[in-house]
């Protein structure tokens, strides 16, 4: 059996490889998953992402399943617990970054209903595709609807959520889809 053609950036590791085939670029409407790829995001900036995927299980347990009520009640006792755990990114700034941004995300799911229903009217409430195909040196780190989705999180008072995090936030979720051509996920519009 042919072994699958796919983007470039997942290489051959494992669990790079099942994160590319099971969750990278398909469409996420479940709060509590959008939730924990926006941590998760925030956890990443200036690491590798195969780094915070290696960690994903400690993360899981550190922040209650990415229970976002829990989360948001965390308090100094919490931060203190996560800063000793060695089994995620201990940075007292992301760390406390990811209890604000629990906060925020309940405010936002009060005003709109769902997280889900905020985040999806930057892209109209569908998946963006490069009309006129994908390359990997066409992929940019920023849209301009990562910026406008950035620039609001921010009004908003959330932490880490820079246009570039915000993008990959909008790659993992299926906000956007950039698999390449040539790749098996690959979709032509």
């Amino acid at each position: 059996m042919a072994e699958k053609s796919r983007c470039w950036w997942c290489g051959n590791d494992p669990i790079y490889v099942k994160y590319h085939d099971e969750e990278w670029g398909v469409p996420v409407h479940d709060d509590r998953k959008m939730f924990e790829m926006l941590i998760l995001e925030g956890f990443q900036a200036g690491l590798s992402w195969i780094t915070i995927l290696k960690k994903r299980e400690n993360f899981r347990k550190a922040f209650k399943n990415f229970d976002v009520k829990k989360v948001a009640r965390f308090t100094k006792a919490d931060v203190a617990r996560l800063m000793k755990d060695e089994g995620i990114v201990r940075n007292r700034l992301k760390i406390e970054g990811a209890i604000v941004n629990a906060q925020k995300f309940i405010e936002v799911q009060k005003e709109f209903g769902s997280f889900d229903r905020y985040i999806w009217q930057f892209t109209g409430h569908k998946t963006l595709r490069d009309p006129k195909g994908r390359r990997k040196e066409s992929i940019q780190p920023t849209s301009p609807e990562s910026d406008a989705l950035s620039k609001d999180l921010k009004q908003r008072g959330f932490k880490f959520v820079g246009s570039t995090i915000i993008y990959a936030h909008m790659q993992a979720t299926g906000m956007v889809d950039d698999h390449v051509e040539g790749c098996f996920k690959y979709v032509k519009r």
